[in-house]
């Protein structure tokens, strides 16, 4: 059923016009409040200021306030509402004397007052702006005794019902607005999703990055494994790409002398879709001139601990994981445990890698559940890899750097410096891990252009023959390379992970606005109403 053609919003657009009619503006343009709900509860709360007859009488604190009217009762000659306002609730009370409604005209009849007009015209919804003074009632409860109440925004559909109402959880992100106005701990979320992308950016301009912005449109894509969006520029009937990743971008930049850069912005991933992976998602990546993997690590730890403790005041938070009961308390101080991957096979699965043959390993992938087939693609230095993520990830509670990655994992690291054997074939790569998820991914970035050529043509022929996440070749960021970029580290964090980490967020959707959904059918909507 549309919205149009329900009996709710057919009654109050009959009562917008009988609104309209009776002199009041339901839409004015301005409203200026002297206070907020959280405001007022803090500075009066517990302040000793009067009773209704003192608030009557102008005896106590004016104020001005607005909100969304989300409840309302009759009291005889008064009537108590709560208005809900970004950071709150706060009581108002309308009496049949002394509260006026603005633009009213006067009145016969049943709507002889203004206090009968508010109870037979407003709705639970409505926007209003209210003036008068404070009074505590005798539960001791802040209030506002109502002078003067202005409409604000006439709502013409009502809100879900307080306790059957918006449950559904897919609903909620289809209407976030109305997932907004019903639960406060959700409006929580998202202010400290803002919260903590401040201290982000806070964090890399004291340590003297600059924030620049770079393409999202794409000739070539690159800087991840991922297959892109594909897109069309009419202008010049050319193919372009969303890009997946920011990357190649910053690093041009650092060739161009800029030093120290980061960037936080939308990237775009044609993948799956779960509880961790959005199609689009937010991504801040940051490199900086004459740094290292070792330098990341720990302009890594450091971040996370400065956003723990302001939002926690300790570097020690609670994690209710979905699949258990327990609350689980991660410590974020600085310095985190460090391993090799090859280590924490050692360590945590119990298995050496290097005294196993490729076989061996493959017949342990497959114990896992991977595929005859895709094993016998995989070089050693992927087989070690997936046997990390197979037996170690999920076992990486507590903050872990996991480094020294082997070299067939990414084109665009350097070789690890360290010339023994067990050191060939590695790069100096690290990824940080909580709560068995990865939340960073960085390197010592590789800046000789002939084995970045070598390596991008690898990924070339590997997308030649099929593998739909693996990068064209990108001759115009080999040739920046060949222009010259200093030693540099670089560093990529999933900001939707890390919001979900500090929040105790069991899905990406619970920290996006907007998450993407299966567009609904006929059927659906009609369900959903």
């Amino acid at each position: 059923m549309e919205y149009h053609t329900s009996e709710e919003f057919q009654n109050r657009t009959r009562k917008l016009e009988e609104i309209r009619q009776a002199g009041v503006e339901p839409y004015p343009h301005t409203f200026y409040p002297t206070h907020e709900s959280e405001e007022l509860h803090q500075q009066y709360g517990n302040t000793k200021i009067g009773a209704s007859t003192d608030a009557e009488e102008g005896k106590t604190p004016f104020v001005k306030a607005a909100g969304r009217l989300i409840l309302f009762r009759a009291m005889g000659k008064n009537a108590f509402a709560t208005l809900q306002d970004k950071n709150g609730r706060i009581q108002v009370m309308f009496n049949r004397e002394a509260t006026i409604v603005e633009g009213l005209k006067e009145a016969t009849g049943e709507e002889s007052s203004h206090l009968k007009f508010i109870e037979k015209k407003f709705d639970l919804g409505d926007i209003i702006g209210v003036e008068g003074y404070l009074f505590h009632t005798q539960k001791g409860e802040l209030t506002i005794f109502v002078k003067k109440v202005v409409l604000l925004c006439k709502s013409l559909l009502p809100l879900p019902e307080k306790h059957s109402g918006l449950q559904d959880k897919e609903m909620r992100y289809r209407k976030r607005w109305l997932d907004l106005i019903s639960h406060e701990a959700v409006q929580k979320v998202f202010r400290t999703r803002s919260l903590i992308l401040s201290l982000v950016r806070r964090h890399f301009e004291e340590l003297n990055f600059l924030e620049v912005e770079t393409p999202i449109l794409q000739t070539l894509y690159g800087g991840a494994q991922a297959k892109p969006f594909v897109t069309k520029l009419h202008a010049l009937d050319q193919v372009m790409y969303l890009r997946i990743a920011l990357e190649i971008s910053l690093k041009k930049l650092i060739v161009g002398g800029m030093g120290r850069v980061f960037e936080i912005g939308k990237v775009f991933r044609n993948e799956g879709i779960d509880r961790n992976h959005n199609p689009e998602f937010t991504l801040l990546e940051a490199y900086a001139s004459m740094w290292d993997y070792n330098d990341m690590m720990r302009l890594t730890e450091t971040l996370f601990e400065k956003i723990a403790l302001a939002l926690h005041d300790s570097t020690v938070i609670a994690i209710t994981p979905s699949d258990r009961e327990e609350t689980i308390h991660i410590d974020m101080k600085a310095p985190w445990k460090r391993l090799t991957m090859k280590e924490s096979i050692k360590e945590y699965a119990g298995v050496d890698v290097d005294n196993l043959s490729d076989d061996a390993m493959r017949k342990l992938l497959e114990e896992d559940g991977m595929k005859v087939e895709e094993l016998k693609k995989c070089p050693r230095g992927l087989l070690i890899a997936h046997l990390f993520e197979a037996r170690v990830e999920a076992k990486l509670i507590q903050p872990h750097h996991i480094t020294d990655h082997p070299i067939e994992t990414t084109p665009l690291c350097k070789p690890h410096r360290d010339k023994n054997e067990k050191a060939n074939g590695i790069i100096e790569r690290f990824e940080s891990f909580i709560m068995g998820q990865e939340i960073c991914n960085a390197y010592t970035e590789l800046n000789d252009p002939q084995l970045q050529r070598a390596l991008l043509e690898g990924q070339a022929n590997r997308k030649a023959a099929g593998d739909e996440e693996a990068n064209p070749l990108d001759e115009d960021f080999i040739e920046a390379i060949c222009q010259g970029m200093p030693p540099a580290g670089g560093l990529g964090i999933g900001i939707d992970r890390l919001v979900m980490l500090f929040t105790n967020s069991h899905s990406i959707r619970d920290v996006l606005y907007f998450p993407w959904m299966k567009p609904l059918t006929a059927d659906d909507s009609d369900k959903d109403r």
